[in-house]
């Protein structure tokens, strides 16, 4: 009789331990790593500019975010663009895409044909121009600064600035997530590149190979793409970088293989995961 009452109560502890854990992970606003994935927004309204070299290539497409010259070339190409700061989010924005499109407008190329960019540096505002006349990046202003080849694939040079819609869609990318390091064997720099699904990261912890969970490491982000972790990890083993995206759904991934022991600083690894 004892143990015959003791096991109903038993149960009642362990189911009651599942709910507060559900409880917890639903307040956290944290969705596990099958949640559902990043999906398409609805359209909204913005407008367009284009900026800098007309290669579209370049570390002035990448400055205010973290990506190097050598990063845009390989990972983004042409199709990149400055945010105004709404977008920007400082620095959440970086490695979002979003679809443009070219609307009401004589200088709209024929079919009005999208594009799709990724969020890379950010259009200052400049508040000695009024936003309607010059300003174009100015809050509350939803403005992309684009590389001139992804502009050109909306309308014509000669527009300067097009009224645009736009939407969030997920980020195609090729292979896992890439972390360029800096820093040093007692402060860690990481630069997160080629992030998939929703583009962006909001929370980082790293730990060491093999190493319990309960080792890990939060990371703040230091500006733009980079996440900074002050802990003496050294580099005699390899680093496993835990990642939770910005936006909703949030989600997680491990990536186990991040970066190899015997790591080195001013060299970039890639994992063989990412959020897709």
């Amino acid at each position: 009789m004892a143990s015959s009452s003791r096991a109903p109560a038993m149960m009642v502890v362990v189911a009651a331990v599942i709910m507060a854990a559900a409880h917890l992970a639903s307040g956290s606003g944290y969705d596990s790593a099958a949640a559902a994935p990043f999906t398409k927004s609805d359209w909204q309204d913005g407008s367009a500019t284009f900026y800098g070299q007309d290669s579209g290539l370049g570390a002035d497409f990448g400055g205010a975010c973290g990506y190097g010259a050598n990063d845009i070339l390989s990972l983004y190409s042409t199709r990149t663009a400055a945010l105004s700061t709404p977008l920007f989010a400082s620095g959440a924005g970086c490695g979002q895409c979003y679809e443009l499109r070219c609307v009401s407008s004589r200088w709209c190329n024929p079919g009005s044909p999208s594009v799709v960019v990724t969020g890379t540096n950010l259009c200052p505002p400049n508040w000695n121009l009024p936003s309607d006349n010059g300003g174009w990046c100015n809050p509350p202003r939803r403005h992309f600064d684009m590389a001139p080849p992804s502009f050109l694939i909306l309308a014509q040079r000669v527009a300067g600035i097009v009224p645009v819609q736009f939407r969030r869609v997920p980020c195609q990318r090729s292979g896992g997530v890439r972390f360029y390091v800096q820093g040093n064997y007692y402060w860690l720099l990481l630069y997160v590149m080629n992030v998939g699904g929703s583009g962006d990261v909001g929370d980082l912890a790293v730990k060491r190979a093999g190493e319990p969970d309960c080792n890990y490491v939060p990371a703040s982000r230091n500006w733009g793409i980079t996440y900074q972790v002050f802990a003496a990890l050294g580099n005699s083993k390899g680093l496993v970088v835990r990642m939770t995206t910005y936006s909703l759904p949030r989600k997680i991934i491990v990536v186990d293989d991040a970066i190899t022991a015997g790591w080195c600083t001013g060299l970039s690894y890639q994992g063989s995961n990412n959020f897709y």
